[in-house]
C-alpha cells in the first residue's frame, strides 16, 4: 500500500511539530496531508505559529495516530520545499469548506509543500519507506 493510499483510508488524528530557528518547539493539530505525489505532501496553513516557524526552519514532523486503540500510525519527517498563496489552488485541494463558525475565515492561507524525507512507524525505530 502506498503512503497516499494509506492516508485515503486511515482515520485518526494528526499533529504537526515544528520548531523555530532557536529550537523552540510547537505542536498543532492538522488534518491528513494532501498528496501532490508519493514524495510530496501539502498542508493548508493559516499564518500562525507553525507557519511562522517554517519561515526560519523548514523541518517538521507529522505524527498520525490511528483511531481504534493501540499505537498504530505513522511519523512523516518533512522538509518544506515551497509555499503558495493562490486561493484557487487552496480551494481546489481543500477536502471540505471552512466552517463559518471557525472564526478564521478572514485569515491568510498558505498551501505549504513538503518533501517526505522519511516515514516511520508511530512507535519504535522502524523505518517504513526511504
Amino acid at each position: 500500500m502506498t503512503l497516499s493510499e494509506y492516508f485515503k483510508s486511515a482515520k485518526g488524528i494528526g499533529v504537526l511539530a515544528t520548531a523555530n530557528a532557536s529550537g523552540e518547539v510547537d505542536g498543532a493539530i492538522y488534518a491528513r496531508p494532501h498528496f501532490l505525489d508519493e514524495q510530496t505532501v501539502a498542508f493548508i496553513m493559516a499564518d500562525r505559529l507553525s507557519h511562522r516557524n517554517l519561515q526560519s526552519n523548514p523541518h517538521a514532523v507529522y505524527l498520525f495516530i490511528e483511531h481504534g486503540g493501540g499505537y498504530k500510525g505513522k511519523r512523516l519527517h518533512l522538509t518544506k520545499v515551497a509555499e503558495d498563496t493562490d486561493l484557487q489552488k487552496i480551494q481546489a485541494i481543500r477536502r471540505r469548506p471552512l466552517p463559518a463558525e471557525s472564526g478564521i475565515e478572514g485569515e491568510s492561507r498558505y498551501l505549504v509543500h513538503f518533501r517526505v524525507d522519511r516515514v516511520r512507524m508511530l512507535v519504535g525505530d522502524g523505518q517504513e519507506f526511504p
